[in-house]
């Protein structure tokens, strides 16, 4: 069979007590390897003898031997995993054969064997054959997106001469304003020296007119000296021919600018009405505020862990003992008990969440995000972020960061979205708002509403819906 090859190169990579590639191996005395938490199982089953083996060869060891994690084992099994994981992928889970044919009714890849059962009479051609359909209309796509870069490119330059035009009449303006009140304090000066000047002269004219020679002579000592004007040598009043080269080259320079601005400024205007410019919207203040923007996340049950039981119109999940009897799907999570909303996010939009339990992660993230192994949980890789509520504590992961978050848990949280502006802003909801952590960066892909669980019995449910939300086109 197609995966008998897969299977050979992965055998002496896998643990002989649970059949699955290595996590955390260790490698025991005897040489074998297991799982560290399969062998640990199987020890403890030993416990009262005190005497433990080695489940493959039966070798014994007294006393129970310290386990330690094989690296080597463990990144050689990783990398076979992320090798095999694409091999596997590709084989029809039914029929055990390569998927080399896709079915266009279904939209879905399928084997020749399914192309004769359940896809008779459907419209299904060679996987080669769609991929060179879909190629052409990837290249369309790639064509109208680097010729709308171009257009915004040019945009962008337009905008960047305006605000450089803007940035000389601004200094212009402000180097005209300093010269102003420089004349303005010179000239305060200049006419308290007037009027100080005038009265001297009356006084001096006062004493001319004195007909007494003595009392002349005894008047004229007690005038003060006149002073020297402080202002005679640095004002330098030029005539106006000075200017007139000036003048005219700034005349020249301002109908040029004019033109020039008239011009492009025209061209501006008619490409930005097809340009969608959106100045960043201020964030919701109050509760009603938000609520304008509410909206009703349903769970999609093709994502949710087998784990995970869906209820109330699959607003709420629950983490469960045993496993529900949900069909294999490729969307859905199998490490991790996750689940994504049906909508994808994007504009504006706020929704609440009321959650029971030890622990919960509340997340965003893009459909595309990994559905198995490490990368797969919401806040571990590039593609998700997620605040972590606890009953003690609050952390928020993106990328597998973690930030701490000093504020009080809250049993119902508030995401707000501005997917345009790239804003993601996480609220504990009680009587009013409180910021618990915002998140400013650019979104590249919509985005779903996302779910973690890790122990039996935790819930969490999507409030109703209780106003709309604006949803705007993604560039």
């Amino acid at each position: 069979m197609a995966q008998q090859g897969n299977q050979l190169n992965s055998m002496s990579f896998s643990c002989k007590i649970c059949q699955r590639l290595f996590k955390d191996p260790v490698t025991i005395t005897c040489g074998h390897s297991y799982c560290m938490t399969c062998i640990k199982t199987f020890w403890d089953k030993e416990e009262d003898k005190k005497i433990y083996s080695c489940p493959h060869c039966r070798h014994t060891f007294t006393p129970r031997p310290v386990l330690v994690k094989n690296t080597v084992l463990a990144e050689l099994s990783e990398k076979l995993k992320k090798h095999l994981q694409p091999h596997l992928d590709n084989i029809c889970s039914r029929h055990d054969e390569v998927m080399k044919m896709f079915c266009r009714t279904d939209q879905k890849c399928i084997c020749y064997l399914c192309s004769v059962d359940e896809h008779r009479g459907h419209d299904t051609v060679s996987a080669a054959a769609e991929r060179t359909e879909r190629q052409r209309e990837l290249e369309e796509s790639q064509q109208q997106i680097q010729q709308r870069i171009q257009d915004r490119e040019k945009e962008v330059k337009l905008l960047q001469q305006e605000k450089r035009s803007c940035d000389v009449k601004q200094q212009i303006r402000s180097q005209q304003q300093t010269e102003v009140s420089r004349v303005k304090d010179l000239q305060e000066e200049l006419e308290q020296e007037i009027t100080e000047l005038k009265r001297r002269d009356a006084e001096l004219k006062q004493l001319s007119l004195t007909e007494d020679h003595s009392q002349f002579l005894l008047n004229y000592p007690s005038l003060p000296p006149l002073s020297e004007s402080t202002h005679s040598s640095s004002i330098n009043v030029r005539p106006l021919r000075y200017f007139e080269d000036v003048t005219a080259a700034v005349s020249e320079l301002r109908d040029k600018l004019q033109d020039i601005l008239r011009e492009e400024w025209t061209n501006i205007s008619l490409t930005v009405t097809h340009v969608d410019v959106l100045l960043p919207e201020p964030e919701p203040k109050s509760r009603a505020d938000f609520l304008k923007y509410s909206l009703q996340i349903t769970l999609d049950p093709n994502t949710a862990h087998r784990r995970l039981l869906l209820s109330e119109e699959n607003r709420k999940m629950t983490m469960m003992k045993k496993t529900q009897s949900d069909s294999d799907h490729p969307d859905r999570f199998t490490d991790y008990g996750e689940a994504l909303s049906k909508e994808s996010l994007t504009g504006r939009c706020y929704w609440e969440v009321e959650w029971k339990g030890y622990l919960v992660y509340i997340a965003v993230a893009y459909k595309n995000i990994s559905r198995s192994g490490d990368e797969s949980g919401f806040g571990f890789n590039d593609k998700s972020w997620a605040l972590y509520c606890s009953q003690d504590n609050l952390f928020f992961f993106h990328n597998s960061i973690q930030t701490s978050i000093s504020a009080p848990g809250s049993s119902r949280v508030g995401v707000y979205l501005d997917h345009r502006a790239g804003v993601l802003s996480f609220y504990s909801v009680s009587e009013s708002m409180t910021l618990l952590h915002r998140v400013q960066t650019t979104f590249t892909q919509p985005l779903h509403a996302g779910f973690l669980f890790d122990h039996v019995g935790e819930t969490a449910e999507c409030s109703p819906s209780c106003g709309h939300r604006e949803s705007l086109p993604i560039y």
